[in-house]
């Protein structure tokens, strides 16, 4: 996640710059034939194109605003998970009748939220972030530790290696590290370490983990509905490129009204090209926020808040003299 005052005008050009040039060459096309060839038959009406502008302006509104919709739940999610952690250290040191059991049961949730994470961050080939421009931009200003750091050894501060093994080995990583939290509290209500009502109370935040866990997986395992993304992604080109074919005309009439047709119609070119790319550019916005567990500036930053959580629950472990979680690259926290 962007967590800085506001992307650079100059980095937002760059991102964008390949659909921009693409657009630029449409309408100079479309004024060179209109200007230079004498095809005037290929001036459209501005109404029609006027027209597809409204059209498109709203499916592009309805698509950001699902996509920011999606962001604001994951953050939502995460927001809870962090909650839970907390509160899941707090019993897990007050409710046993011994502190033996509270260093396990917090290390393996760590060893959870790591699992999870990398879940998360896995990629689907729905996601924007594996794109020319995102890639371009990810290699210059940031990186994925879930993409750059195996997942063995992001668990072995948490788990013996043996464990560690056979957690990878197991089909669902995250479900068994849960299971094993539920099997450790009923040895602890056994064993007569829990009272009823705590060991009631356990399960029930394990619950709650599993609820949130499911809520970030629908998030990750169901995108936009790709009915509607093409249907955006069509409106919005459709409107992008016809766009010089009804301003080139407007243009070349004022400069014939004034005596000099031919250098006004090639305004077309510089304005319909910036007005096209204000649609694209938001398009393109809204691919990159529509998977806010893809990797991409616009993330949760799901690995920033994990480092977060690991150190609060250490310290109320009462582990002194834990680093500092790493502050983000070019204002970039993951």
């Amino acid at each position: 996640m962007h967590i800085g005052r506001s992307y650079g005008l100059l980095e937002f050009l760059v991102w964008t710059r390949r659909r921009a040039y693409l657009l630029l060459a449409n309408a100079g096309l479309v004024a060179g034939l209109y200007l230079l060839a004498g095809w005037h038959w290929l001036a459209l009406p501005w109404p029609v194109v006027a027209i597809l502008g409204t059209a498109a302006s709203f499916i592009v509104g309805f698509k950001n605003a699902q996509t920011y919709a999606r962001s604001v739940e994951a953050q939502q999610v995460w927001s809870t998970i962090t909650s839970l952690s907390r509160y899941w250290a707090l019993i897990s040191r007050d409710f046993p009748v011994h502190a033996g059991a509270t260093r396990d049961l917090v290390f393996r949730h760590l060893a959870w939220l790591t699992v999870v994470r990398y879940q998360l961050r896995a990629p689907r080939k729905w996601e924007a972030a594996g794109r020319t421009p995102d890639v371009e931009y990810r290699s210059k200003a940031f990186r994925v530790a879930e993409h750059t750091v195996p997942l063995n050894q992001a668990l072995s501060p948490y788990l013996p290696a043996a464990e560690v093994e056979a957690l990878l080995a197991a089909g669902n990583p995250a479900g068994t590290l849960i299971a094993r939290q539920s099997e450790a509290i009923r040895q602890l209500y056994t064993g007569q370490e829990l009272v009823p009502l705590h060991h009631a109370e356990m399960q029930k935040t394990l619950k709650e983990f599993v609820d949130q866990h499911a809520r970030a997986e629908r998030i990750k395992n169901f995108p936009y509905p790709r009915q509607y993304a093409i249907i955006n992604t069509v409106f919005v080109w459709t409107f992008a490129l016809l766009l010089p074919l009804g301003v080139v005309r407007e243009f070349a009439q004022v400069g014939a009204a004034a005596g000099w047709r031919e250098p006004m119609g090639w305004l077309a070119v510089p304005f319909s090209t910036l007005v096209a790319w204000m649609y694209v550019a938001l398009d393109q916005v809204g691919e990159s926020t529509e998977n806010p567990f893809e990797g991409s500036a616009n993330d949760v930053p799901i690995t920033h808040i994990c480092l977060g959580i690991e150190r609060e629950l250490r310290t109320l472990l009462g582990e002194q003299g834990l680093p500092e979680p790493a502050g983000p690259d070019n204002h970039i926290a993951l």
